[in-house]
């Protein structure tokens, strides 16, 4: 079976969970269970901290993994990335103390850093020729500065509420973009059909969340018009209609984008604009 790891709690559990459901995967029934054997699809699933899933799938002892960019880099180790998932996105950034003079990158120079990715901070470091004596902290990394352990911090930031909260202000470009990735072993050979095919339905749940069906029937001498408006994922489909003088069209359009395609739409003639959402896909 493929052995595939998944967040046992933390920001990036619910989306991978529901990812993993609506791909057709199967769940475990309660809190308390941490593995899924699940035969029609041939995977176990493995409940663990975010923290450690890159660690096993770097070592070979699971297949795949879903966890977050910054905790596969954090974690030093050979798991390598496969695909992003499109949620849990957030940005590594520095913050100080709102009255401090450390305002640009070379001001950290030197300093006391409260982090809990101190591997990852210290490879950027590293690479920008910058040193740091870095504090490692396993939670409430914003708190570090006021009690006096740090200088400034590095830490995850989504909104960035809880760092004003706590005085301080963001500084600097972002350290690091992450999100929800899928990670593989380096053990597992990158052309696994088993790896395709999980690659596949996550695609086709991430595609289908992105897309909608839009349907409507336009004038044939406006047919070209409408296509340029909704060209398709690759190209729309085409019908005649009884009445010769129209044709009915059917095209996968950007979810964001509907009311404003519809509304163009309906300007150049286009009648019965029907938009139908969709549950999954293969492209």
């Amino acid at each position: 079976m493929l052995k595939v790891a998944v967040p046992n709690k933390g920001m990036l559990s619910q989306p991978a969970w529901r990812l993993l459901s609506e791909s057709g995967y199967r769940l475990r029934s309660n809190d308390r269970q941490l593995v899924v054997d699940d035969v029609d699809n041939d995977i176990q699933l493995f409940y663990l901290r975010p923290n450690d899933i890159a660690v096993y799938v770097g070592l070979g002892t699971i297949d795949l993994g879903i966890t977050g960019r910054d905790l596969l880099l954090n974690s030093g180790t050979g798991a390598v990335e496969v695909t992003q998932l499109g949620f849990g996105a957030s940005t590594f950034r520095f913050a100080a103390p709102e009255a401090s003079a450390i305002r640009s990158l070379q001001d950290v120079d030197g300093k006391r850093i409260g982090t809990t990715f101190d591997r990852l901070l210290e490879d950027y470091l590293t690479s920008k020729g910058l040193k740091a004596e870095l504090i490692h902290l396993d939670g409430a990394v914003e708190s570090s500065v006021q009690l006096g352990v740090a200088d400034l911090i590095a830490d995850v930031v989504s909104t960035g509420t809880t760092l004003r909260n706590a005085g301080l202000r963001v500084f600097g470009d972002p350290i690091l973009k992450s999100e929800g990735i899928l990670i593989r072993s380096p053990r597992l050979d990158p052309h696994d059909e088993r790896l395709a095919v999980m690659s596949r339905r996550l695609e086709g749940v991430l595609t289908a969340r992105r897309y909608v069906l839009m349907d409507y029937d336009i004038p044939v001498e406006r047919v070209a018009m409408a296509v340029g408006i909704t060209p398709g994922y690759e190209s729309p489909t085409v019908s005649s209609l009884h009445d010769k003088q129209w044709a009915a069209v059917r095209a996968m359009v950007p979810r964001d984008q509907v009311n404003n395609l519809m509304d163009r739409l309906y300007e150049i003639g286009a009648r019965a604009i029907l938009v139908t959402a969709l549950q999954a896909s293969r492209m």
